[in-house]
């Protein structure tokens, strides 16, 4: 049975009944049964990342910037100093549970979990994922590297509504360029226009310059507009099917048409600005490191931000043969980002970590699941 939470401004979670300890709720009975943290399939356990991604959330939760944000939640019972006592108590189950079951049973003993009410209103939960590419780019503009990746201008708060579109700020090839109202803030420049877009889409990336050194890039803000998913429209004029409309499938469309990019990559009229970070991890919303497998981004307007929550869902892994295929986990993971495309209580985007392998994984995972925060009673 759930029993809604009483007085939940703006905060779309219902308290599992205290009379029901198992968190299970009519779901599996592995829910909450996180064999990751030990090491499961072959792979070792994670609890190190586990145990840093809980500080990054603990350091955020103590900045002024999180008593600011969980005014909002104070009504639900979700308070700062909850979260806190929760993340805190949650980390020392980790350091001394010997299994995954006696983290488990310690969990269902100590804390209430509070379900997401989801895109039904019942808990059905639409999880994608994102990650952090790893590209090559330019210092400099040449023949081959032609598309910018732009820093935030300094001027950025004083800009009138509404913002320019992504047209009006690169041109609808990308290539406005010295006569863009951005000329002089370029970080770098790309050699595959559809890359560059991916960059603004997953809001970081690292870069293999040419000139031999790496750099970082993270998200510094972005113009007023909603995001628009370049797949849906493809989907709706009828390029592809909607059905197993994959970031995979999308990449292949474009490679074999490639002057569709002048068609849709600006109906997506949104535009990101990045921030050079010098090799620094990817960083969520919260300004603290995300972590692979480990960090979900939700609708912050709505979720609580460094909350210990739980994932259960079917999520894509390479097979020995390197192959996708896909596994219902339950994981325990953080509430640490956010994204454009993540709006309202039923959707979770889950962060793969950095590279192909984590692309690969992410550009192919859209599955249904649940979405638990967990606090002490």
């Amino acid at each position: 049975m759930l029993t809604p939470v009483p007085s939940v401004a703006r905060v779309p979670l219902q308290r599992l009944n205290p009379q029901h300890q198992n968190i299970t709720c009519c779901q599996s009975q592995d829910l909450g049964l996180d064999q990751q943290i030990w090491g499961e399939n072959g792979q070792p356990g994670d609890w190190r990342a586990m145990l840093a991604s809980i500080d990054n959330s603990l350091r955020y939760l103590k900045s002024p910037a999180a008593a600011k944000a969980y005014r909002r939640h104070s009504a639900s019972g979700i308070t700062r100093d909850r979260v806190i006592r929760s993340l805190t108590r949650f980390r020392q189950l980790v350091v001394s549970s010997p299994t995954p079951k006696a983290l488990q049973d310690a969990v269902r003993r100590e804390f209430v979990p509070y379900q997401s009410t989801g895109r039904d209103g019942k808990g059905d939960v639409l999880f994608t994922s994102y990650y952090e590419p790893v590209y090559t780019a330019s210092r400099v503009p040449t023949a081959e590297y032609r598309y910018p990746l732009y820093r935030l201008p300094p001027n950025f708060g004083k800009w009138r509504n509404p913002h320019p579109t992504r047209t009006q700020l690169e041109g609808k090839d990308g290539l406005l360029g010295a006569k863009s109202r951005l000329r002089g803030l370029e970080i770098v420049w790309m050699r595959d226009r559809l890359e560059a877009f991916l960059t603004q889409i997953q809001g970081s990336a690292r870069l293999q310059l040419t000139d031999g050194s790496t750099t970082t890039i993270g998200f510094a803000g972005k113009t007023n507009y909603p995001y628009t998913s370049i797949g849906k429209e493809l989907a709706k004029d009828g390029k592809l099917p909607l059905s197993g409309l994959t970031l995979p499938v999308m990449l292949q469309y474009f490679s074999q048409h490639p002057a569709e990019l002048n068609t849709y990559l600006p109906r997506n009229q949104g535009f990101v600005f990045f921030r050079e970070t010098q090799g620094a991890p990817a960083t969520g919303s919260l300004g603290i490191p995300v972590t692979a497998e480990r960090s979900i981004a939700t609708d912050k307007s709505l979720m609580p931000q460094g909350a210990l929550a739980l994932v259960h869902t079917s999520l894509p892994f390479v097979n020995p043969f390197g192959e996708i295929e896909y596994r219902t986990v339950s994981r325990y993971v953080l509430d640490q980002d956010t994204g454009g495309a993540i709006k309202g209580p039923g959707r979770v985007d889950y962060f793969m970590g950095t590279g192909k392998t984590a692309g690969d994984r992410a550009g192919v995972t859209g599955s249904r699941g649940q979405l638990y925060y967990l606090l002490l009673r």
